[in-house]
């Protein structure tokens, strides 16, 4: 495109003035007035200038008016040969008319490659999502994603192309490489099982695509043949057939074969370009044309193919006749001896004139891409009777030059279903028995295909309930693996390494296989998940077989850091935290009974995990519980609990308990500031700073916070703690304390 600095030199200021306003209206969008500023400019300039022909072309082309738009080009052309990049607004302009108006597509396009169809003999569903074709050697990524093995080393690393997920640190970034990942065994078995012909076909594509990569081109094509012998209607590999014969200079046979694909896949831009090659390598550059505008409308950002059309568009509009400059300033005509390519304009009807729509719009029919002689009734005709028969229905042909943007038309309906039946008018009889048949084989997969036992978990033998797959290919239900991982670090079926699986510790669902339960197995699944729901509610009973931490004291309010590496704590850390309750109780060990019979109530507040799986957990503590009656789930300890609530008392009784709190909360304060700086920083940094005295002291079911900081940092054994846990009385607990901080105070060394 040619901007305002390409005009003459020194043109007279008012032609000045008024190309500046055509640029503001060129740049605002109004591109109608732009060209008509032009054109009056046109005549008051000192001489004939080129750029701003080209300039009215390209308004004029932006406007829709692509006929007129040719004829600035052309008088461009006879100043100085055209460079197919001066004719990037003519083509976008021309392949965005056949896009809307006659595709009946959007205007935006999303897509910057052009991308296969969808193969007519696999479902969506067991599609990947970056070749859009059957799934052949399915590979799950570490999001859950699954894409074939193929698609994935060709990218170098595993990023998922659905969710963008990208792998980031040293943890990840050891799992990126294509070799770590095996083929999913569950959904492999399952193409193979419910579509066992498409996958062989889709397996001989890919072996023909690798040899054709070993320049292998013979043993390409015997793929190609014997997967079209199972697949005859298949337009992909009717496409890969077509190009392969374009590689073998085959011309003939490549048109024959993208002509099918374009018949089958009218919107499939590949198809065009393969055929526009095969038909510009025949010398039918015209109709080469039509085809490369085709892959531009169908794929706007499809850089190759625009240029290719410019590059026709810039030959067809390169003037041969002598004395060229000489027309200039008069009406030219084209001589006889312009033999080349030419672009006629001519009128299709003798309708009027104020019935006409727009020269160059899509729905003008004014235009037709043509040669030097015509065909008219079977015989070629020549130009001057074309001319004569134009003049006889009322309309005369005034330029030469002009481009016949609406017959690149194909004539296709505006809308995707008419441009299919359009597209199945022109076929046999046979193509379409073949491609019915192929059609009704993949509307679904027959249920009698269909068995829970090829979606069952090797380790509960169960229905897979949030399924995941391992990198060596396996696929267990979450929890199940999770259990299995806390033990050991191996796949459960192959042994293979998982300690970088566990590391990234990114368990995410393979979506592809609960897709699959959800959508032929859903009574199952409702019977898996009501199982799975009763599981969860018993776990989350906090009176009824409450899971225990057999560790340490553990008081109400106070912090409690755990590093938990035993595989039945880590079981009982993540199902609390997995049940939303986040709470687990903690005692301490007893030697008859496993364990304690009071203990308190831990809240998580945060987990950090380790590579290996191992976790630091921190928790605080939350209410205290007599245990009932000791029992055990899956390696760990668990118990019947009741909570404890300190006893209220009132009258005179509440106001002997309030004396009797301050003063110990006075002791207790003199003790703790008594002690050295560097004791009281450790207490500090452990347990935090000593709660202050409450206004009310029988809020709290567990009495004040202090009693129990103190509690916690004084140098007491674990059963003298156990003992004033289990006190149901505030008054009792604080004689306690009271008593044990005259001794150790008197027991400090002076």
């Amino acid at each position: 495109m040619q901007g305002p600095g390409h005009f003459p030199a020194d043109p007279p200021v008012r032609c000045l003035e008024m190309l500046e306003v055509a640029e503001e209206a060129f740049r605002a969008g109004n591109f109608e007035l732009a060209a008509e500023i032009y054109s009056s400019q046109q005549e008051e300039l000192p001489r004939t200038n080129r750029a701003l022909w080209l300039r009215k072309g390209d308004a004029l082309a932006l406007a829709g008016r692509v006929a007129d738009a040719l004829d600035s080009y052309f008088r461009a052309a006879m100043m100085n040969q055209l460079s197919p990049d001066e004719l990037g607004v003519l083509v976008g302009s021309i392949a965005r008319n056949i896009r809307e108006k006659d595709l009946g597509l959007p205007s935006t396009h999303s897509h910057t490659h052009p991308a296969a169809p969808h193969s007519q003999s696999s479902p969506t569903m067991l599609s990947c999502p970056k070749c859009n074709l059957l799934l052949l050697d399915p590979v799950t990524l570490l999001c859950g994603h699954t894409v074939c093995k193929k698609c994935m080393c060709a990218t170098g690393a595993p990023d998922c192309n659905r969710c963008q997920d990208r792998m980031k640190g040293k943890a990840e970034s050891d799992l990126i490489h294509s070799r770590d990942f095996k083929v999913n065994v569950v959904l492999g078995n399952l193409l193979e099982k419910w579509l066992g012909k498409e996958t062989r076909v889709r397996r001989l594509l890919v072996e023909g695509q690798l040899l054709r990569e070993r320049h292998n081109v013979m043993g390409a094509m015997e793929k190609l043949s014997t997967a079209l012998q199972m697949a005859p209607c298949d337009s992909l590999l009717t496409a890969e057939r077509a190009d392969m014969y374009l590689l073998m200079k085959n011309f003939k046979q490549a048109l024959a074969d993208a002509d099918f694909v374009c018949r089958n896949q009218p919107l499939w831009p590949q198809g065009h370009c393969i055929k526009a090659k095969a038909l510009s390598e025949l010398g039918r550059t015209d109709e080469a044309l039509k085809e490369f505008l085709y892959c531009v409308a169908l794929n706007p950002e499809w850089s190759s193919m625009k240029t290719e059309a410019q590059k026709i568009l810039c030959d067809m509009l390169l003037p041969t006749f002598d004395n060229v400059q000489a027309s200039l300033g008069s009406p030219f005509h084209v001589q006889p001896s312009y033999n080349e390519l030419k672009l006629c304009f001519l009128n299709s009807s003798c309708a009027s004139a104020a019935n006409m729509p727009l020269p160059g719009c899509s729905k003008d029919l004014l235009f037709k891409l043509t040669k030097c002689s015509f065909p008219v009734n079977g015989s070629f005709q020549t130009k001057e009777f074309t001319e004569e028969a134009s003049r006889s229905c009322g309309h005369s042909i005034d330029k030469t030059a002009a481009i016949p943007c609406a017959n690149l038309k194909r004539k296709h309906p505006n809308s995707l279903e008419d441009n299919q039946s359009a597209a199945k008018v022109i076929k046999t009889d046979n193509e379409r028995k073949c491609e019915n048949s192929i059609e009704s084989e993949i509307q679904d997969i027959p249920l009698h295909l269909v068995d829970a036992c090829d979606f069952e978990c090797s380790l509960c033998m169960r229905l897979f309930y949030e399924p995941v797959t391992t990198q060596c290919g396996h696929t267990f239900c979450l929890k199940c693996l999770e259990r299995c991982l806390d033990h050991n670090a191996h796949c459960p079926l192959c042994k293979e390494n998982l300690s970088q699986y566990l590391a990234y510790r990114a368990y995410k669902k393979t979506f592809l296989t609960e897709e699959l339960i959800i959508k032929y197995l859903p009574e199952e699944l409702v019977e898996r998940k009501k199982l799975h729901d009763e599981e969860i509610k018993e776990l989350s009973n906090l009176n009824k077989d409450v899971p225990i931490f057999v560790c340490t004291m553990a008081f109400p309010t106070i912090p409690c850091p755990l590093h938990v590496f035993e595989p039945r704590y880590r079981l009982m850390i993540r199902r609390s935290m997995e049940i939303g309750t986040k709470q687990f109780g903690m005692c301490i060990a007893d030697d008859l009974k496993g364990f304690a019979d009071y203990g308190c109530m831990l809240q998580v507040r945060d987990v950090k995990f380790f590579p290996d799986g191992r976790s630091v957990v921190d928790t605080v503590g939350l209410r205290r519980f007599r245990v009932l009656s000791h029992g055990q789930r899956d390696g760990y300890n668990t118990a019947n609990i009741e909570y404890l609530e300190d006893q209220k008392v009132e009258g005179q009784g509440h106001e002997e308990l309030r004396l009797l709190h301050d003063a110990v909360y006075d002791q207790a304060l003199t003790w703790f500031n008594s002690l050295k700086d560097n004791m009281k920083a450790q207490i500090l940094s452990h347990f935090g700073s000593m709660p202050s005295k409450e206004s009310e002291l029988q809020n709290n079911t567990n009495g004040p916070a202090w009693c129990w900081w103190m509690l916690a940092v004084l140098p007491l054994e674990n059963k003298a703690q156990l003992t004033i846990l289990a006190m149901t009385s505030l008054k009792d607990r604080l004689l306690a304390l009271k008593r044990i901080l005259i001794f150790v105070t008197r027991r400090r060394p002076r």
